[in-house]
Parts: structure tokens; sequence; C-alpha cells
């Protein structure tokens, strides 16, 4: 197992975004989406870096992450990026690093469960116009 304290926040965001990524596609497949313009216009809900940060947000107001995983998020947001993606500013890029950062962290610590639990919390906070569902505790 690797140590995500020893991996830089961009790093740990990389390996997130495909450990995120795929939870997503298959709940927009199992809405009977097919079409790739569908399918990518509605994946913007969930993978966006403004999605991304409203998912943190939500997430910190609910009090859905344990300090342990505040740290992993923050890791990743404070990681000092020479980039940015193209339709956003930089603070909401950096909480979206730090969101992936979260989801990497969990994965390089082996924590299968939380991934998998985190993940169908933010389908649901999505799918519920952004008050999720508040079954989930650190």
């Amino acid at each position: 197992m690797m140590n995500p304290e020893q991996l830089n926040g961009i790093a740990l965001a990389y390996l997130g975004d495909a450990v995120y990524e795929p939870y997503i596609r298959r709940h927009l497949l199992s809405l009977g989406l097919t079409k790739p313009a569908q399918l990518q216009r509605k994946a913007k809900s969930y993978v966006s870096a403004k999605a991304q940060a409203a998912l943190i947000a939500g997430m910190q107001e609910q009090g859905v992450l344990s300090d342990e995983e505040l740290e992993m998020f923050k890791h990743g947001r404070n990681a000092k990026s020479y980039t940015h993606a193209k339709n956003t500013d930089v603070v909401t890029y950096r909480i979206s690093t730090g969101f992936e950062a979260l989801f990497g962290s969990l994965d390089l610590l082996e924590r299968h469960d939380r991934v998998t639990e985190l993940a169908h919390w933010c389908i649901d906070y999505v799918e519920n116009g952004g008050t999720g569902h508040g079954e989930i505790h650190r």
C-alpha cells in the first residue's frame, strides 16, 4: 500500500479522477443515457470543477467527512498547480483538485468501501438538487 502523504496533491488528484469517474459513468448508463452528447452533458453535473467544488461544500455542510478526510482534501486543494481548468477560476479548480485528491487518497489507503460510499453520496446529492440524503456520516 502506497502512503498518500508521500505524494503531492496533484498526483493524488490524477488518481482520484480515475477512481471517481467510473461511478459516474455507470450511474449515467443506468439512467438509460447512451448518446455521447447526453452522457457528456449530464456528466458535467458530477465531474466538472464547479460541480466537484459544490460537492465538497455539501459534504462539509452536512458533516460527511471525517477530520482525516478533510486533511486529505486540503492536501490536494493546497497543492501547487501550474495549470487550471479553462472554464473555471483558480479557486474552484483548486477545490476540485482537493475533491479528486480525497478520492485518490482513499483509494491508495484501500478504503474502497468509503470511496463507494462517498461516490454514491455525490450521485444522490446531485440527483436531489444539492440536498443530499443525510444518510452518510463519518
